[in-house]
């Protein structure tokens, strides 16, 4: 019988097997070298990625130099020390985030660190126009520190870098955003397990010593990238802003709920028979989901589900398949549900189009102002497709809500990334081991059409026009990189 099911099992986790289409790449090292690159005998530190990029460095019409030390562009570069972290529950403690939220563009606590936990919190905030590099596990990621973040208190596991001349903020994230300088900082990084990068690590790493007027037009572009970014999330807490009001919505923390005894630690509540709807799992019938829908139903024009064709003309689970990757420029842009808060995902990934080309076209591509959520692992991200994400492909770990119009678009997103949808999507979680939900689910979500239209119209224009800004401010993002590349790596 264990064999059995240990068979059928290992044939359900083969739909998710991930195929190549890449050859081995390999490369020969002189003992010369190995000596100067200070003994390293890790393969990825002399990878051929690696070395093209140090060459085209090195060969760069400007020349060249480290980013730290000697004539170098760093300041300083350091990370806080390291501290036992207490967590509490969110009207106890600190909003703490973690590395893997410094690229969103609008990254959300989820973890909140006590005031009794012994670290500075002030050298843990930090501080507008600082460059950011992740240091442990997925090293190399990189972010600014713009207006939405600044002040916020992030892990230890983050590398503060400073600059001693301003442009060199834009210039160097660019720089180290790019394939040939990332290639560069992410050899520099050591451990068998877990990746780590050092401070210190900035010293072996090459950038190009560009013109100052070069650098400043790079970094000009940037910033600008960053004050759009900061714009959009400003329109979408408008419109967040402005949804709570019209349906009168108390802070979560603050509904009440029905519970047999309040006096107890554990929560305890009643469900009638007729209200079971099939599900003898607790978490589905939880009574702020009542509370919510209740609220909804007293001060909306009407509560309908997202399955409605006056909301949604279609909702998409792809099935699982055998993924075939292929070399960038060969196929389609391939993310996954923990990259679905950044602006130009990290560590994308190319699906065959000859492996894959139906299933692309019918259940894979994303387009414009579809609303995205994650219904594996994580559930409730939820986030608005912008344009430059058109025809990118996401996995099947994410479901797609093709909205019914472009007037109901960016409503439908800003209800459902809001703490009252995530709610009313958590609830049909379902799994002991692995949480999911499906697309049944999703179209059984309550969402309430305003009394006011004027004011859904207005909510749903907030969040189209953050949209766009986030498009304008990716391809100025682009442009600084073509710039670096055309101006400064490539130049002749």
């Amino acid at each position: 019988m264990v064999d059995n099911l240990a068979k059928k099992f290992d044939n359900t986790s083969k739909a998710e097997i991930e195929i190549r289409e890449t050859p081995v790449k390999w490369c020969s090292v002189s003992l010369s070298e190995m000596v100067e690159r200070g003994k390293r005998l890790e393969a990825s530190f002399f990878d051929v990625e690696a070395k093209q990029a140090h060459d085209l460095v090195k060969g760069n019409k400007y020349g060249c130099n480290v980013l730290l030390g000697d004539g170098g562009i760093i300041d300083t570069a350091y990370y806080p020390g390291r501290f036992k972290r207490i967590y509490c529950d969110r009207g106890n403690g600190v909003p703490f985030y973690l590395p893997s939220q410094m690229t969103d563009i609008y990254p959300k606590a989820d973890k909140y660190i006590s005031k009794l936990t012994k670290c500075d919190i002030d050298e843990l905030k930090l501080k507008e126009r600082t460059l950011l590099l992740t240091r442990s596990g997925t090293i190399g990621n990189i972010s600014l520190v713009s207006k939405t973040i600044s002040g916020t208190v992030f892990s230890d596991d983050v590398i503060r870098v400073s600059f001693k001349n301003d442009y060199d903020l834009g210039y160097a994230y660019t720089y180290l955003k790019s394939k040939i300088g990332n290639t560069i900082l992410q050899t520099n990084g050591y451990g068998s397990v877990i990746t780590h990068l050092e401070p210190e690590h900035l010293s072996e790493t090459l950038i190009p010593n560009a013109p100052k007027e070069i650098r400043e037009k790079i970094h000009t572009l940037i910033m600008q990238s960053y004050d759009l970014r900061d714009e959009s999330n400003v329109l979408i807490d408008q419109a967040q802003a402005l949804l709570v009001k019209e349906l009168n919505l108390p802070p979560i923390s603050e509904i009440k709920v029905d519970a047999l005894d309040e006096s107890k630690d554990v929560q305890t509540f009643s469900v009638k028979l007729s209200k079971m709807a099939g599900r003898a799992d607790a978490s589905y019938h939880v009574p702020i989901v009542k509370a919510i829908v209740d609220i909804l139903k007293k001060n909306a024009a009407e509560v309908t589900t997202v399955g409605d064709k006056i909301i949604s003309s279609d909702v998409i689970l792809p099935g699982r398949f055998k993924r075939v990757y292929v070399d960038e420029g060969y196929g389609r842009i391939f993310i996954g549900g923990k990259q679905l808060y950044e602006l130009d995902p990290t560590n994308k990934k190319y699906l065959s189009l000859a492996r894959h080309g139906d299933r692309i076209t019918n259940q894979l591509e994303l387009h414009e102002n579809m609303t995205l959520i994650t219904c594996s692992g994580t559930i409730g991200k939820v986030t608005l497709v912008g344009k430059h994400w058109e025809n990118w492909t996401a996995n099947q770990h994410i479901i797609r809500v093709v909205p019914a119009n472009n007037d109901v678009a960016g409503y439908i997103s800003v209800f459902l990334s809001s703490d009252y949808g995530y709610e009313l999507i958590k609830r049909f979680t379902y799994g002991s081991v692995v949480d999911e939900i499906d697309d049944n689910h999703v179209r059984q979500i309550e969402i309430p059409i305003l009394k006011n239209p004027d004011i859904q119209k207005q909510i749903n224009d907030l969040a189209l026009q953050a949209n766009e800004k986030r498009y304008q401010a990716y391809l100025l993002e682009q442009e600084a990189l073509k710039v670096l590349d055309e101006e400064v790596i490539y130049a002749k």
